[in-house]
């Protein structure tokens, strides 16, 4: 099986920073997509930054400039650095990532969520 582990969530002031990590780990074959969602309270869940396994990255406009999305492909790892913190960025992210295994064809896995509050 393939498991998701989230950590880097926190609370910050405006204007701080965060690095968010994710790791995958179990039977991993092979990993395609990996991306960062997130989820306001209320609000539906938006993707953020996706990185394809070549590397190119596609961000949502209110992350460009301030979010970078990059992967370590050696760990299974896929990270945020999150600047220059708006609160309006508040809110539950997740990570996703495409899995392949020697029995399963690529398929989504989800990561617990972590918290990122900001306080104005």
């Amino acid at each position: 099986q393939v498991q998701l582990v989230e950590s880097g969530g926190g609370l910050v002031q405006a204007g701080g920073s965060l690095r968010l990590s994710c790791a995958a780990s179990g039977s991993i074959f092979s990993i395609n997509v990996m991306g960062w969602y997130r989820q306001a309270p209320g609000k539906q869940r938006e993707s953020v930054a996706a990185i394809t396994s070549g590397g190119s990255t596609n961000y949502a406009d209110s992350a460009k400039g301030r979010f970078t999305i990059s992967r370590d492909n050696a760990k299974n790892t896929v990270y945020l650095q999150m600047n220059s913190l708006k609160p309006e960025d508040t809110a539950v992210y997740y990570c996703n990532v495409d899995v392949a295994t020697l029995s399963r064809r690529y398929s989504n896995y989800w990561g617990q969520g972590t918290q990122v509050t900001v306080s104005s």
